[in-house]
């Protein structure tokens, strides 16, 4: 498969950066280290006319702050940074632990932390080259007008399937747009939309600038991934664990699940079986039924749905265990 063709700037400044896709328009796409965008252009998927690089922005190539009073990540830090950036590991390992997760080392050489957070949605009917989707007359989310995950539906069902998503979402960071009309701060809960074509609160023309941490302030977090091999593979179940303690007494908690819907799934029924209360067993236990019960996963990506549902008890338990 062949890249179509397509203009490539390079700007040196955000600055410039927004002023380029402002004066193209919608035809135009940032890229940083490009390992969702060019597979996706080779199959056809998106075919922006204009590319524009923001690998090398100064600006998005830094992690300023620490725990206290938190920290600001740039959005074209590669993921091999991230997992390796000694003030992640020790204020955040549960970021740098999830980005450890993701596809394989060569590709974390050149995939970003940004580019990770505005992961396009995923599918069976969709991840395929140009001619295995026309034979089947296209899909929903390219070309077609039916989803083949639920032909009934006007929706369509694919899958958000970044693994830093729901560790954001769990963790309260916020990330920063900068575009030609000025900037903006959007939290990570806010930014996501249960639509696998529309699925993020962002305008073509706004870039990613950086993600902020919150402070550490006692919580802990964990991620659990499911997928069929140890590497590669994107997640088909994640599940983000958070909580805070006053002493043993859990004040607040957060369950977030990846890898089965449009966007992250937050699930409130398994935080409140643990506020207020010990993190014994039970109450794990308690937390891990009430996000088997939220989880829906379709028939859209690998393993039996219904096994995926299974696994959403067990990969919660997994991940209040490790606070524990």
């Amino acid at each position: 498969m062949r890249l179509p063709k397509f203009e490539y700037r390079v700007p040196h400044a955000v600055a410039e950066a927004v002023k380029i896709v402002a004066d193209v328009g919608p035809e135009a796409q940032f890229v940083a280290g490009g390992t969702d965008l060019y597979p996706n252009m080779k199959r056809r998927q998106q075919m922006p006319k204009t590319v524009i690089s923001v690998m090398r922005l100064p600006e998005l190539n830094q992690v300023t702050g620490a725990g206290d009073p938190g920290t600001v990540i740039g959005a074209s830090v590669t993921l091999t940074e991230i997992c390796e950036n000694e003030t992640l590991k020790r204020d955040y390992p549960v970021i740098a632990s999830a980005a450890r997760t993701i596809s394989t080392p060569i590709l974390r050489n050149m995939g970003t932390i940004g580019g990770n957070l505005l992961l396009d949605t995923r599918c069976n009917y969709y991840d395929q080259n140009y001619e295995w989707r026309k034979a089947i007359n296209f899909c929903l989310k390219k070309d077609g007008d039916v989803c083949w995950v639920a032909p009934g539906s006007a929706k369509c069902w694919a899958v958000q399937s970044s693994d830093l998503v729901p560790v954001m979402v769990a963790i309260g960071a916020k990330f920063r747009f900068v575009s030609a009309a000025g900037e903006r701060m959007v939290e990570a809960r806010e930014f996501y939309k249960d639509d696998g074509i529309d699925y993020m609160n962002k305008r073509p023309d706004e870039l990613l600038v950086d993600i902020h941490l919150p402070a550490t302030n006692g919580w802990r977090a964990s991620y659990q991934k499911l997928r069929r091999r140890g590497a590669f593979d994107f997640p088909v179940l994640g599940v983000a664990a958070y909580v805070r303690l006053d002493r043993d007494t859990v004040i607040d908690a957060k369950i977030v699940l990846g890898g089965i819907a449009p966007s992250p799934v937050q699930v409130a029924d398994a935080a409140q079986e643990l506020i207020g209360k010990t993190l014994d067993d039970d109450q794990i236990q308690a937390a891990a039924e009430a996000a088997y019960i939220k989880a829906r996963p379709l028939d859209n990506t690998d393993f039996v749905y219904q096994w995926r549902k299974q696994m959403a008890r067990q990969y919660t338990i997994r991940a209040l265990k490790e606070l524990v």
